[in-house]
């Protein structure tokens, strides 16, 4: 049975799209048919960090309007057989999306991939309503600062009342806790809020800690998801937390302490 998945947040540039690329990536290499969505129609990130913005033909938006068929529109992603783009139109406005157009989307996919990823745009508006809505279950994704994790409470009031799961009075949607640009260091010099502060915040499951890292930015620059760069710990915490989506609880959390320097590395001088 498939799965819509949406990635969101309240507010803007705590890592929702590059969240979305390798999250999705990382299903579509356990096996599963994936194919994620970008509804940040206006400004469309989600195929720059795919690393497929060439490709771009047609969007949701021409799917939407009924110019194009759903196959036209899709674009196989270079890295990963099973997984499937449908970008964002950069030249049309939020309201060209539709809930009912959306739908009708999402239900012919559903006929063919497992997994249906839904990167969604920052904030309250139109297009991240439309994307949160049909939703079965979200990563909700935050910073450890108190804005991020403040915004990210309104979105999860929005998912147990507005979703179509609220409406129709169905089993709620299935809420996930990730948060990214961790940094344990600054945590312990009370820069940062710790992963305990912002649980008791939050109160919904943790699936994962992404640490913050350079080689994101490196990544992204480059058109490939973080899940792809060996030997990163930023691949290794996304690879954990699809594993913990799969029903792997066995991974323990990672990146949440400080790394201990062993005897020889202090006594060498190293870090």
């Amino acid at each position: 049975m498939s799965k819509v998945i949406v990635v969101t947040s309240g507010k803007g540039g705590v890592g929702k799209t590059t969240t979305s690329a390798s999250f999705s990536s990382g299903l579509a290499l356990r096996g599963n048919k994936t194919v994620v969505i970008d509804f940040d129609v206006g400004l469309r990130n989600l195929d720059l960090i795919m690393g497929c913005e060439r490709r771009v033909v047609y969007d949701i938006i021409n799917v939407i309007n009924g110019e194009v068929t759903l196959k036209q529109a899709l674009i196989k992603d270079k890295n990963c057989d099973n997984l499937y783009i449908l970008p964002a139109s950069q030249t049309r406005d939020k309201d060209a999306l539709n809930l009912e157009g959306v739908e009708r989307i999402l239900n012919e996919l559903k006929e063919s991939f497992d997994c249906i990823v839904c990167d969604s745009p920052a904030g309250i508006e139109s297009g991240a309503f439309t994307a949160m809505y049909f939703a079965d279950e979200a990563l909700v994704v935050t910073n450890p600062e108190v804005s991020s994790v403040r915004d990210s409470d309104r979105i999860l009031g929005i998912l147990a009342a507005k979703s179509k799961r609220a409406v129709d009075g169905l089993d709620p949607v299935k809420e996930h806790l990730l948060i990214t640009r961790y940094d344990p260091k600054r945590v312990e010099a009370g820069e940062m809020l710790s992963v305990t502060d912002i649980q008791e915040i939050l109160r919904i499951p943790l699936i994962g800690v992404i640490p913050e890292s350079e080689s994101v930015l490196q990544a992204s620059n480059a058109g490939t998801p973080a899940i792809h760069l060996d030997k990163s710990d930023v691949a290794e915490a996304y690879r954990d937390v699809v594993g913990r989506f799969m029903g792997d609880e066995r991974l323990p959390m990672r990146f949440v302490t400080v790394e201990k320097k062993s005897f020889l590395k202090r006594l060498l001088g190293g870090r």
